[in-house]
């Protein structure tokens, strides 16, 4: 079986257009697979319910493609059952393209867009026009009762397919009255936090005068997502987890798995910074984030100063959660991999996917079964599909076996150190597999040993620096006093990202398409293949 959306939209050209691209094999899943998608679920009525527009298009007559924006309040457009929606057709410009185009091809395609979400849903159908004087009972189940607009018809949509398409390249985007309610939220925090502060400081007062009780009171960081540390486990000799609630214990902003959070630390120097982790907790959970960090000696200092200084009932004001390494929405089996700290975003991911009732395997291969932090609990979660590699007992994850017995329409998602990320890539390449079913992340920037110093001239500042063989583009230039955004700092997020104007780069990061590489470059990792680079800065 088919999906419905492949069965309408994979036509013979569209299919040579997969085939010339490289993407033929990958999208071969939505053609063997068990769910025919053609009505809606409870979770797409709610979807469509609460959205207040959608884009539409229409076919003309003289085969001209119509896309339309709809609008009204939330919820004007109705599951009226799992096969049909329906919506009001208030009064507009009086063109009638949309509704000329039906009454001669009633096929319709409609895209439902949640911005602040990054999610998007799109929807293949059969519509007709129906008026008040044909089925008044219809009309008035389509009515909004608070929302003052003539009705001239209504449109009626039987669905012959659906589909929830990727949140990539969608740009949040937020209305005015979503920013007031989360300006009033954090407000409501603010003021609480002072309350309870207040308090603090005057029980400390009454317990300790001689004290400074300003000296008990610990927070860090200045984002508009405070969190408190509620919980501290160690997990294995170097890894702790460190539990995050809102102090309140209000719910905290939905995330999905791989996403993470930017927490602040204070360096052993005494410098503010920040530092960002996967949250490894359950995505369906809503009261707690749950972050894991080695310890690591040899790192940037990060670690060390979360594991040194990070304690229960400090306060960590945060960057809102962001994911730069979301699941795929298919419905194709998922071959999940992890190499040691790797793990944290990994583990939200099975435990996501099983939710979903998704085909999933686990691979964690780790240096030994006390350093693999979360094994006791996947290996009970998903049992035999999770399998461990600890290297003190000589079991060796085998790549090149495991791709090639991977399922046909398999997708797969890495997290681990660069020679598990190199060695998957090696191996996916060697067993045929397109790039485009393969995910990664990278916990530290790519740097090579062979790097030379490279000259860079920064057009619009109107400076010339030298990159050194050991440091980043993106440190070069904030150490020449040029402001540079920057996120991950590892290639992964494309906050970085700068338009090159001479110079040919050498690319590392991970988010960049083929087209945006011709153009653009990420400064946090990628470098030069010739000695010299002109960039937009």
């Amino acid at each position: 079986m088919s999906r419905a959306f492949a069965d309408i939209s994979f036509t013979p050209s569209v299919k040579a257009a997969q085939s010339r691209y490289g993407s033929r094999e990958a999208n071969r899943g939505f053609e063997l697979v068990e769910e025919k998608r053609d009505f809606l679920e409870q979770r797409d009525a709610d979807f469509i319910m609460a959205r207040d527009s959608f884009y539409q298009a229409t076919i003309s007559e003289n085969g001209w493609p119509y896309v339309q924006h709809r609008g009204g309040p939330v919820g004007f457009l109705k599951a009226l059952d799992e096969k049909t929606l329906g919506y009001a057709d208030f009064s507009g410009n009086a063109q009638y393209l949309s509704v000329g185009n039906l009454n001669a091809t009633s096929r319709i395609s409609i895209i439902l867009m949640d911005y602040p979400n990054r999610r998007r849903l799109k929807i293949w159908g059969t519509a007709k026009i129906v008026h008040e004087h044909e089925q008044p009972e219809l009309i008035a189940q389509l009515e909004m009762g608070h929302y003052r607009a003539r009705i001239e018809r209504a449109v009626i949509i039987t669905v012959e397919a659906i589909e929830w398409n990727c949140p990539q390249h969608i740009t949040q985007r937020f209305s005015a009255q979503q920013v007031q309610e989360q300006v009033e939220q954090q407000m409501a925090a603010v003021l609480e936090q002072n309350r309870l502060l207040k308090q603090e400081l005057a029980e400390l007062y009454q317990q300790t005068p001689a004290a400074s009780p300003a000296a008990k009171v610990q927070s860090l960081g200045n984002g508009p997502l405070e969190l408190c540390i509620t919980g501290v486990r160690q997990l294995t000799p170097r890894v702790r987890a460190f539990e995050l609630r809102r102090p309140d214990g209000s719910a905290l902003p939905k995330v999905e798995a791989g996403a993470h959070l930017r927490v602040p630390v204070v360096l052993a120097d005494g410098q503010s910074a920040t530092r960002q982790y996967s949250i490894s907790s359950n995505p369906a959970r809503r009261d707690i984030y749950e972050i894991a960090v080695l310890r690591e000696a040899d790192g940037r200092g990060g670690s060390i100063a979360v594991h040194d200084l990070f304690e229960l009932g400090m306060r960590l004001h945060c960057d809102q959660p962001r994911n730069d390494f979301a699941l795929h929405t298919s419905t194709a089996p998922s071959i999940l991999i992890a190499g040691g700290i790797g793990i944290t975003p990994i583990k939200a991911m099975a435990q996501q996917l099983k939710a979903q009732a998704r085909t999933v395997s686990l691979h964690y291969a780790g240096r030994s079964i006390n350093q693999m932090a979360y094994r006791d609990r996947l290996q009970r979660e998903l049992g035999q599909n999770m399998h461990a590699y600890p290297g003190d007992q000589g079991i060796r994850l085998d790549l090149d076996n495991l791709m090639q017995e991977a399922p046909a329409d398999a997708l797969f998602y890495v997290c681990g150190p660069e020679n598990l990320i190199a060695a998957v890539l090696a191996s996916a390449k060697a067993a045929g597999i397109d790039q485009q079913r393969l995910r990664y992340e990278r916990f530290v920037a790519l740097h090579s040993a062979q790097d030379q110093e490279i000259r860079v001239e920064l057009r619009r500042s109107k400076k010339v620096i030298m990159v050194k063989h050991d440091q980043s583009v993106l440190d070069a230039v904030r150490a020449a006093g040029v402001p540079a955004f920057a996120e991950c700092e590892v290639g992964n997020c494309g906050t970085c990202t700068v338009k090159v104007l001479g110079g040919e780069p050498e690319h590392r990061d991970t988010v960049l398409s083929d087209q945006e590489k011709k153009h653009a470059m990420c400064i946090c990792v990628s470098r030069a293949k010739s000695q010299e680079l002109v960039l937009d800065l």
